[in-house]
């Protein structure tokens, strides 16, 4: 299960218009690199693949691949903002450590 908190689907939405899609949803992929080894990637696509993983909150639809889903079951997806940056922010229970920036971690 991926969760997304309330300020996650009130930014989701509102990069959903942006970008001029107000249908579709969000894909939450995991893809190596980053400082820790592997990093979080998020993109928006008008359907869902035949094998992805859909979980569906308050009108917001994320998808997430078999394999990417391996590393992220239980992720917590927040958004937060202040003077210091803004960004999304990944709370995973699957991440043995992190990296600073909260972009990538190590399984």
């Amino acid at each position: 299960m991926i969760t997304l908190t309330t300020n996650a689907i009130e930014q989701i939405k509102k990069f959903r218009e942006e970008a001029k899609m107000p249908s579709g949803g969000l894909r939450i992929a995991v893809v190596g690199g980053g400082c820790s080894g592997l990093s979080y990637k998020l993109d928006f696509e008008k359907e869902s693949r035949p094998d992805d993983k859909v979980f569906e909150q308050e009108g917001v639809k994320v998808f997430v691949d078999p394999k990417s889903f391996l590393y992220l079951n239980g992720l917590e997806v927040d958004y937060k903002g202040g003077l210091t940056g803004s960004g999304f922010t990944f709370n995973n229970p699957n991440a043995q450590k992190g990296c600073g920036c909260g972009s990538s971690f190590s399984p």
